[in-house]
């Protein structure tokens, strides 16, 4: 079964539309939509990936389509047919263009063409249930082949941009390790001033309260 819908712009890796019922049957959605993220991060970033791409994720399988710099991608079961998660994205995609095609350079914005959401929601059901006439009619379709589109692992597609985002992370780390450390050396600063001159000051008012004193009663 589909199980999440996600379209962005290749260039910046904007994203574009989400499925807005997208994942509420799926345990840490959330990760998979992280996934998800830092593969169109990575798309953006220049990385050399196929037009056409399956990955496995976990028990899931991110399939993906790429025309006219927008990503096309979809997560469904392991065991869902490639050959309808490719034809339920080329679905999308055909629709998409025709609907948006002119407007997807100048998105500023994300989700942007959310309201898309509602053919999505529509084009998903078709192809839910594999075992109905329509779905076997497109599995037997051999003008539609899936066989050369490449399968890879989620975290040998995502390792590059992984460590990059580790080094950031390891950078900012640093960095906030380096400010907190700053505040603590004049935290102790500050404390040092105040041991060094309490005395001295705690003198000073003992000699002031005494010459107070003498004068008023002497």
């Amino acid at each position: 079964m589909v199980k999440l819908t996600m379209i962005a712009r290749v260039t910046d890796g904007l994203l574009l539309v989400e499925g807005l019922d997208d994942g509420r049957d799926v345990p840490d959605a959330d990760f998979y939509k992280q996934q998800v993220k830092a593969l169109f991060k990575n798309l953006s970033s220049g990385q050399n990936e196929p037009s056409r791409m399956s990955v496995e994720t976990g028990p899931y399988m991110f399939h993906y389509i790429i025309e006219g710099r927008v990503c096309y991608l979809t997560m469904s079961d392991h065991a869902y047919p490639k050959k309808l998660s490719f034809q339920y994205l080329e679905d999308l995609k055909n629709e998409f263009e025709r609907v948006y095609g002119n407007q997807i350079e100048t998105a500023a914005r994300p989700y942007a063409f959310i309201k898309f959401d509602t053919f999505i929601q529509k084009t998903k059901k078709l192809y839910q249930d594999t075992r109905t006439q329509r779905n076997i009619a497109k599995l037997n379709d051999e003008l539609y082949e899936v066989h050369q589109i490449m399968t890879r692992n989620v975290q040998e597609v995502l390792g590059v941009g992984e460590k990059l985002d580790h080094a950031i992370q390891m950078s900012s780390h640093l960095t906030s390790e380096s400010r907190i450390y700053a505040e603590k050396a004049k935290d102790l600063n500050r404390q040092a001033l105040i041991r060094k001159w309490t005395p001295v000051a705690v003198v000073l008012g003992v000699v002031f309260l005494l010459l107070w004193f003498r004068k008023k009663f002497w």
